[in-house]
């Protein structure tokens, strides 16, 4: 009798244990999500982020904002009208798609007045970052110890890394500040300011990076062209 009481008591044990797990696990998962704010869904790239897998399963629309962007989709400026509609689209989108849970959460924050305040005040309620590409919001959040998730800095940061002495073929679309000049852009939009192709605009031409330049903006690339081997050669001859 004394065995099957030690068994029993083993199995009790066990469940308990098993059933805390269950629930640190689920715990663990439903901290797994972020708020979006109009940006984050007039942006629109949150859909493919949301397919491939790279954000958390569950995500946050405050009513709120949906109500901004009715707001603006009733508006008179033709733009935000259309930027709106789109947002709201794709919050439709990410519902009936499967990669993802959304959430409409019905917090009103009727004492804060303005909207970004509202998406901080609602992270701090709920512990969860938030979703945006909003420059200001991003900067006022970090200040407050909010967690930005900004897709644009995302995609700055995985542009490949481009060092001095780097050779390279870049099409000149346009002239430059400087009289001599031309500026060509590569594939992930990286601006690219050429000395001396200030006549080469149309044209695609062999250059070398001399340096680069991180601002506010990104990523900005300086650069010479390099002369072929027969010009180099008269050049020297010539001295």
């Amino acid at each position: 009798m004394q065995i099957v009481e030690i068994v029993l008591l083993i199995v009790i044990i066990w469940l308990l244990l098993t059933k805390k797990q269950v629930k640190i696990n689920t715990a663990h998962k439903s901290d797994r999500q972020i708020i979006l704010d109009s940006c984050a869904l007039i942006d629109g790239r949150i859909i493919e982020l949301a397919n491939s897998g790279f954000i958390p399963d569950k995500l946050i629309v405050p009513e709120f904002v949906l109500k901004e962007l009715q707001l603006l989709a009733d508006g008179n400026d033709s733009f935000k009208r259309e930027r709106a509609r789109f947002g709201m689209d794709v919050v439709k989108e990410l519902q009936t798609g499967h990669s993802s849970n959304v959430v409409i959460d019905d917090s009103s924050f009727d004492q804060i007045p303005h909207t970004d305040d509202k998406l901080i005040a609602l992270a701090k309620k709920i512990n969860a970052p938030i979703y945006t590409t909003d420059y200001n919001l991003n900067k006022v959040a970090d200040i407050q110890g909010i967690r930005i998730l900004n897709v644009n800095e995302l995609a700055q940061q995985l542009r490949p890394s481009i060092i001095p002495g780097q050779q390279r073929k870049l099409k000149i679309v346009q002239k430059g500040t400087n009289q001599n000049q031309g500026v060509g852009y590569l594939e992930d939009g990286t601006m690219v300011v050429v000395e001396g192709a200030a006549h080469s605009i149309g044209k695609t031409v062999d250059i070398e990076i001399a340096r680069n330049l991180q601002t506010v903006a990104g990523k900005m690339l300086f650069g010479h062209l390099i002369k072929p081997a027969l010009e180099r050669n008269r050049t020297v001859r010539n001295r």
